[in-house]
């Protein structure tokens, strides 16, 4: 479970850049060229930190941080690039929402800095699994599908949770039986992870009908297929 950091940046060579000294740091990295992606990208993604451009086409980084704070109520850590290096541009950049304002030019060695603290500031809260639109936090037992909260019982999520960690591994119901109920497994029927399955899918599939993340394997069990 790789923190993920999204880089919403309109020059190539800074996102590039930034992109290799993060991903050196066995963090997971996302970009996006301006707001607009960068909005795409928050959404499906759930990053734990965001370096973010202040001066952007279409969507600019301080309309991008209040959307971010004020709409989506995210706590992510923000960390907002600069050619303004005056102190009251710094002081706006933090006001709206902003944890840190680094003027550009920049050393990339100070933005891992701030990407190591603002992960150590969010903790466990940050650790999370994402497939395709479908986010789950662990620690936080909260699921997000397309950015919005998806509600699930305790079994749904011990169910789906375990899928995430597993994709694409076939899943007997008796592995599924005894993950979810490690004390009384011997009461529990196959039919009773049928049950909590077809209910999962009518919650996370877009056609539970014909399900595309979590998929039967007949004779076998079921399995959590990425893409």
């Amino acid at each position: 479970m790789k923190e993920t950091v999204l880089i919403v940046e309109d020059d190539a060579m800074i996102r590039n850049l930034l992109n290799i000294y993060l991903t050196k740091e066995g963090y997971r990295v996302v970009e996006a060229a301006d707001g607009v992606e960068g909005k795409r990208l928050f959404e499906k993604e759930q990053p734990c930190v965001i370096i973010l451009d202040r001066m952007m086409p279409n969507v600019s980084g301080d309309a991008f941080c209040e959307w971010l704070r004020y709409e989506k109520k995210s706590e992510a850590t923000v960390i907002m690039l600069s050619a303004k290096a005056q102190t009251d541009d710094r002081i706006a950049g933090l006001m709206l929402g902003a944890d840190n304002y680094v003027t550009k030019p920049f050393e990339p060695s100070e933005i891992v800095a701030y990407v190591k603290a603002g992960i150590r500031r969010t903790g466990t809260t940050c650790q999370k699994i994402a497939s395709n639109e479908l986010v789950i936090h662990p620690n936080r037992r909260e699921v997000f599908l397309r950015g919005e909260p998806v509600d699930l019982t305790k079994h749904e999520f011990d169910l789906l949770y375990c899928f995430m960690k597993n994709p694409h591994i076939v899943l007997t119901r008796e592995q599924l039986i005894e993950q979810m109920y490690p004390y009384d497994e011997r009461d529990v029927l196959d039919r009773t992870i049928d049950a909590h399955i077809k209910k999962l899918r009518e919650k996370i599939e877009d056609v539970p009908s014909k399900p595309q993340r979590i998929v039967t394997v007949r004779g076998m069990g079921y399995k959590f297929v990425e893409s």
